[in-house]
């Protein structure tokens, strides 16, 4: 597989084309960035950590029933993906009130969730990512309605089977964002990545943070956080 011109950059991931038009290739970064890019940073070995434990999950997702853009890892930075076409939705789905769901709604950090909370947010980095509901996907033409309800029933499926499947690693999955795509028969899946950048991961019986809000909140400690995350879900 040839990888050829640079198709996007973003903040975490460069995104290629190759020489089959329905594959792209994806290399992760070490640069981090929080609070919609205003804080930007590195987290040493992040990238690599990124891929092979979004790969691991994504395997794992596959065989639970979740269809996701995997292909094939190429090296510890890189993976071969299928082609989509990202539906502009950011889906938070949260088990545990923290960040910005805890100053919202005035809740302690920490308190559990009577209920999963499902959210979503319109990718667009010059508008901050606004919160958008239901009709405000219907009205910008996101996605359609039997999309939406696909995107949700996979996101609440994905819930159960990641926090079952961390538990068994003593990481309480607080919260975490998902991104899907269509691809090239116009069908849904999950695409982008599942990751200590994406996900608040908390140690079971500490509560220590293993995840970015280490750098976003300027706690420090990260890179070690994220090496621990891989060596529990990989079983290094």
């Amino acid at each position: 597989m040839k990888c050829l011109n640079q198709l996007y950059e973003g903040k975490a991931k460069k995104v290629f084309c190759t020489d089959d038009p329905e594959v792209y290739l994806v290399r992760y970064k070490d640069d981090a960035t929080a609070g919609n890019g205003a804080k930007k940073g590195t987290i040493r070995g992040k990238g690599a950590i990124n891929n092979l434990v979004t790969n691991h999950l994504m395997k794992m997702l596959e065989t639970k029933g979740i269809p996701t853009h995997f292909i094939e890892q190429l090296s510890d930075r890189e993976t071969l993906v299928k082609k989509v076409e990202i539906i502009p939705l950011e889906v938070i789905v949260r088990n545990v009130a923290a960040g910005s769901l805890a100053k919202r709604l005035g809740m302690e950090e920490g308190t559990k969730l009577s209920h999963t909370v499902l959210e979503y947010c319109y990718k667009d980095d010059a508008l901050g990512d606004p919160m958008v509901n239901e009709y405000h996907i219907a009205a910008l033409g996101a996605a359609t309605p039997d999309e939406l309800q696909q995107i949700a029933d996979y996101s609440f499926k994905i819930n159960e089977i990641l926090t079952e499947y961390l538990k068994e690693v003593n990481i309480e999955l607080i919260d975490f964002k998902l991104e899907f795509g269509r691809d090239s028969n116009g069908k849904v899946i999950l695409a982008d990545e599942i990751s200590p950048d994406t996900c608040r991961f908390w140690d079971t019986r500490t509560h220590a943070h293993l995840d970015k809000d280490l750098f976003r909140r300027d706690l420090g400690g990260e890179e070690e956080a994220y090496q621990e995350v891989k060596k529990r879900i990989l079983g290094e």
